[in-house]
C-alpha cells in the first residue's frame, strides 16, 4: 500500500506544495518533503522518514529546548509536541502527528497500554508457598488442619459449604481444595462424591488425618450442668457410646461443622451446652476442655482429597492411587462382575467401591413383555484402586472397563498418603501437583 493512503496533507493544502521542506530554527516545527512519498512506494517513504529523523536530530542539537526524538517500536519517530502559528506563514504544508510522551529504556511509550503478562494473572504459586487452599468450615475445623498437613504454610480459606469450596477453585479464588470423603467410623461423605461428579476438578492427592475429639464448654461450666451437646453429625456419631458411658443426660444437636459448634456456644454464652470440636477450636474460641479423646475408637481417621483445576502427571516411582466413576446401562450384575474382573486379572488391588444413585436416571422400569411395573435403581459406581495411570496394567484395565460401561471418568491419579496412623501424627503429605494450576 502506498504511503499516500496513510499520510495526508492538511485539509485545504496542495500536496504539490509539500516539496518546500525547511526547518524553523527557533520554533521546533519540522516540515518535510513528502512529494516522493505520495507518488512513490514504500522505499521512498522510508527514505523521507530517514531524512526527517536526521533533521530532528539536528534540530535537537541546535536548540536545547527542542523536543527530543521519540521512539516507537525501536525506530526514531518524527513527532513534534508543538506547532507555533508562525511556522505556517508561507503556506507550506505541516505534517500533523500525534506526540508521544517520554519513553522508558525499552523504547515503549509509558502512557500506552501495556500487554497483559503471565504475572498479571493469578497463577498458582509453588507447592506450599502461600497456596490458597479452600476448606469447609470455620477456623479450627478438622478440614483446616488437613489443609495445613497437605500444604504447610498455605493460606487456608474457610467456606461455609462443600460446594462453595469446589466453586472457589473453579473460579480461581483458591488454588486447591481439601475436602473429606470418608471416615473410618462414619463411612463416606456422600455429598462430596456427588460434587466430584458434578464439578470438573481433579484429585491430586490425599490426606489421612487422625481425629481426636475433646468435649468443651465455657470456662467454669461443669459436666453435671450440661443439657445439650452440639457438633457435626459425624462427630456426634463417633462419640455416641462414650457420651453414654460418661452418664451425661444430654440432647445431641447437629451443627454444620465441629468448630462452628464451638464458635456458636462461645458467641451466645450458652452455659448449659457443650461442643465436640478440635483442641484448636477450644483455643480460638476460649472454650475449656471438659474431657479429652471422647471418640469411641482411638483409630478414628478421616480421609481427605486434595482437588485442583488440572491433574498431575502420574508416576511409577512411588505408590499411586487412582479414582474413577462409571455407570452401565445393562441390567443384571454381570457388568459389575466384568468390571471388577478387569482389575482382578491384572492383580490390581481395589481399596474402595461406592455406589450412588444415578442423578439423571434414578429409576428404571422393568419391562419383560408383561404388564409389570417393577422398578429398580440406577447407580453410579465410584472405585479407588492402587495403581498409577502411568502403568500399562492400569491403562489396559481401564480400556477393558470402557468396553463394558456407558460412562467412565477418571477423577484423578495421585500419590497415596503413606504417613503413619497415629493420633499425634502431623507429618507433611508430599504431593506432585506443584506444576499444576
Amino acid at each position: 500500500m502506498a504511503a499516500a493512503s496513510l499520510i495526508k496533507a492538511p485539509v485545504g493544502q496542495n500536496p504539490a506544495r509539500m516539496g518546500s521542506g525547511r526547518s524553523s530554527g527557533g520554533g521546533g516545527v519540522v516540515r518535510c518533503s513528502l512529494q516522493g512519498a505520495v507518488v512513490g512506494g514504500r522505499a521512498e517513504w522510508q527514505s523521507s522518514c530517514a531524512v526527517l529523523s536526521s533533521k530532528v536530530a539536528a534540530l535537537g542539537a541546535a536548540s536545547p529546548h527542542a523536543a527530543a526524538p521519540s521512539f516507537v517500536n525501536g525506530h526514531v519517530a518524527p513527532l513534534v509536541p508543538e506547532q507555533p502559528a508562525a511556522a505556517a506563514e508561507d503556506g507550506g504544508a505541516v505534517l500533523d502527528l500525534v506526540p508521544v510522551s517520554s519513553v522508558n529504556g525499552g523504547g515503549v511509550a509509558k502512557n500506552l497500554p501495556q500487554p497483559l503478562r503471565i504475572s498479571d494473572l493469578s497463577p498458582a504459586p509453588m507447592h506450599g508457598s502461600q497456596l490458597r487452599v479452600a476448606y469447609q468450615g470455620v477456623p479450627g475445623a478438622y478440614s483446616e488442619k488437613a489443609a495445613g498437613k497437605a500444604y504447610p504454610g498455605c493460606d487456608a480459606i474457610p467456606c461455609d459449604q462443600f460446594e462453595v469450596a469446589f466453586s472457589a477453585v473453579e473460579l480461581w479464588i483458591a488454588d486447591r481444595a481439601v475436602l473429606p470423603v470418608e471416615n473410618s467410623l462414619g463411612g463416606s461423605i456422600h455429598r462430596n462424591y456427588d460434587l466430584l461428579l458434578r464439578h470438573r476438578l481433579h484429585i491430586v492427592g490425599e490426606v489421612q488425618l487422625p481425629v481426636h475429639h475433646p468435649l468443651m464448654a465455657l470456662p467454669g461450666v461443669r459436666k453435671e450442668c450440661l443439657t445439650r451437646v452440639m457438633s457435626h453429625p459425624q462427630a456426634l456419631a463417633q462419640c455416641e457410646h462414650t457420651l453414654t458411658a460418661m452418664g451425661l443426660n444430654v440432647v445431641r444437636e447437629a451443627f454444620d461443622d465441629t468448630a462452628g459448634a464451638a464458635e456458636y456456644v462461645a458467641a451466645n454464652g450458652l452455659r448449659d451446652t457443650a461442643a465436640i470440636a478440635s483442641s484448636r477450636a477450644a483455643e480460638l474460641y476460649g472454650m475449656e476442655v471438659l474431657a479429652d479423646g471422647i471418640q469411641d475408637d482411638c483409630g478414628n481417621v478421616t480421609r481427605f482429597v486434595m482437588l485442583a483445576r488440572e491433574p498431575i502427571v502420574p508416576r511409577t516411582d512411588r505408590p499411586f492411587k487412582t479414582s474413577i466413576v462409571f455407570a452401565h446401562d445393562k441390567e443384571g450384575t454381570s457388568v459389575l462382575f466384568k468390571v471388577l474382573s478387569a482389575f482382578a486379572f491384572r492383580d490390581i488391588t481395589l481399596t474402595k467401591i461406592e455406589s450412588r444413585p444415578h442423578r439423571h436416571r434414578p429409576i428404571r422400569l422393568v419391562d419383560d413383555a408383561n404388564v409389570g411395573t417393577a422398578k429398580h435403581f440406577e447407580y453410579m459406581f465410584y472405585v479407588d484402586f492402587q495403581a498409577s495411570l502411568a502403568e500399562p496394567r492400569a491403562q489396559n484395565a481401564l480400556a477393558e472397563v470402557q468396553e463394558y460401561t456407558s460412562f467412565l471418568r477418571v477423577l484423578g491419579s495421585y500419590p497415596m498418603d503413606m504417613t503413619p496412623m497415629t493420633a499425634g501424627s502431623s507429618s507433611t503429605v508430599t504431593s506432585d501437583d506443584s506444576s499444576s494450576t
